[in-house]
């Protein structure tokens, strides 16, 4: 084989004895996946937000964000329940660059799973230990999510990863909302096959285990652009998209049709000012149809301390190191307006 077999890292359950959650920590994220999911199972009238920077990068700016948004969280409880983004995996089109915390803690430094590891698992924990949030993950890589799995509220599977056998079949055995994006084409029956896949029970290996899964009912669709053939982005967020998306829903019979619509990557064209517009214009379109109303559980918007971005190598302070974001005065404007509208 052509790799470097470098060392064996540690089980997930040695991981999570070295960094155990409290009972207390424990109880508190049990209550918040209550909340999350009686969203997801139309039991309650809430507006989800998946909100917080592209990827994670150093901890104390993340936390620094994250306690803003506890104080938002605060204001809008009536309204809105807010899941923090900690992406800790950052899946690259091309396979290079900035890869996310797991593989590099120290984004000047070389790369580094195993602190990597225990990085991530400190960050969440601490995300729910000083501001009560148990926040949101992409399952980048599906045997990962046992390093978190007590720790995570909600995880998202990727446009890049949601044709993937076993990202499908990890998404059914678990017991939080899993929102499966559509793929970089578009093709929306990709994704109603992978939430299918993901809401029934299933034998697989796992983890060098034979594993029986019960399904999750709580697997949805989060709708994030395309990209034609020419390259172009392409949304799917307008009224139009969402009816469409209705009726995909109304033929597949699965359980607790739901949708998170994220107001960025393809559907703003990665230009990060529109997700404002955007956001609205997908709470307009809730106004104007029952049906969508109903389906749309929530929004996904990419958002930090500073506007935009800087190279991995930058020095400016909670601002994106990787795709750009909205600012913290945009976004705490944007979060009461969400309220407001809702």
């Amino acid at each position: 084989m052509n790799m470097e077999f470098k060392r064996k890292l540690p089980l997930p359950k040695e991981v999570k004895d070295m960094y155990p959650l409290s009972e207390e920590l424990a109880e508190k994220k049990k209550a918040n996946d209550r909340e999350i999911q009686d969203v997801f199972r139309g039991k309650s009238d809430k507006l989800v937000i998946v909100i917080g920077p592209c990827s994670a990068d150093r901890e104390n700016a993340v936390l620094d964000y994250i306690s803003r948004l506890r104080r938002v969280q605060e204001q809008t409880a009536d309204k809105l329940v807010i899941i923090p983004r900690i992406y800790t995996n950052k899946p690259r089109t091309n396979g290079d660059g900035y890869k996310g915390m797991l593989h590099q803690p120290d984004p000047t430094a070389n790369p580094d799973m195993l602190k990597g590891l225990i990085s991530i698992r400190k960050l969440h924990m601490n995300a729910l230990s000083q501001t009560g949030f148990s926040c949101a993950d992409e399952m980048l890589y599906p045997e990962n999510h046992q390093y978190l799995s007590d720790v995570l509220s909600y995880v998202a599977v990727g446009a890049r990863s949601v044709e993937n056998q076993q990202h499908r079949l990890t998404a059914s055995g678990l017991d939080i909302p899993v929102g499966m994006k559509n793929p970089t084409s578009g093709d929306l029956s990709v994704m109603m096959n992978s939430i299918t896949a993901a809401q029934h029970p299933h034998v697989f290996v796992y983890s060098g285990w034979e594993v029986q899964s019960k399904g999750n009912p709580l697997a949805h669709a989060i709708l994030r652009g395309s990209v034609d053939k020419r390259g172009q982005s392409q949304p799917n967020y307008h009224y139009e998209d969402l009816i469409v998306l209705c009726e995909h829903y109304n033929e597949s019979g699965l359980a607790n049709p739901a949708v998170i619509v994220d107001t960025n990557h393809a559907n703003s064209g990665k230009k990060w000012e529109e997700q404002t517009r955007i956001a609205k214009e997908i709470l307009h379109s809730t106004r104007h149809s029952p049906d969508i109303y109903k389906l749309v559980k929530g929004l996904m918007i990419e958002s930090y301390i500073e506007d935009g971005n800087q190279k991995p190598d930058g020095c400016v302070y909670g601002k994106s190191i990787t795709d750009p974001c909205l600012g913290w005065e945009k976004t705490e404007k944007l979060l009461l307006e969400i309220a407001d509208l809702r």
